[in-house]
């Protein structure tokens, strides 16, 4: 199965946000290069917020571009198996952790936002990462910085899209 197929079989699985999941479909099916960054009309991309439940905290990254606190993610690469592969990739890329394990039950949210030229958007699929206890993270290029917040904390420090999917990921864990 290509990834292509893959998304879309995960997006029709994916039974929350009806309307904003559609858009995707729609997206896909107009753009048979609609997963790529090369696609000028957007793209999808694949992200994780990275938890320690445990704890109760996150791991954010301060982008290096957009010097905003956000959760790890980015672009799909070809390599990539699986949606939630290139989800899980980008987490353990971009946090320096080991053995990130996705939360079960597939994608928590999906957010669609502009973004600056060439491209138009990124209509991002993002999942949540269970890190331990004892994870030690490392800053990758990408980042400015990557620091632990407190579930309470984060709206303080992230956008509406990061409160909100810690908040479908905390429902999910039952927190």
């Amino acid at each position: 199965m290509s990834l292509y197929d893959d998304t879309v079989l995960v997006l029709k699985g994916y039974e929350n946000q009806p309307e904003l999941r559609q858009a995707y479909l729609d997206h896909l099916a107009a753009h048979q290069d609609g997963m790529w960054k090369a696609c000028d009309a957007g793209h999808i991309t694949a992200s994780s917020l990275v938890i320690d439940p445990g704890r109760g905290r996150v791991l954010l990254t301060l982008h290096r571009k957009l010097r905003m606190w956000l959760q790890m993610g980015g672009h799909c690469e070809p390599g990539d198996a699986s949606l939630a592969a290139a989800a899980l990739r980008e987490a353990t890329e971009e946090s320096g952790i080991a053995g990130l394990t996705l939360l079960k039950g597939g994608p928590v949210r999906l957010d669609r936002h502009a973004i600056p030229s060439p491209c138009h958007w990124h209509f991002d699929v993002q999942y949540a990462a269970v890190a331990s206890p004892d994870a030690a993270h490392a800053i990758s290029d990408e980042s400015l910085d990557l620091r632990w917040f407190p579930y309470d904390e984060v709206a303080d420090v992230a956008d509406t899209s990061v409160v909100r999917l810690l908040e479908e990921t905390r429902t999910r864990l039952g927190v």
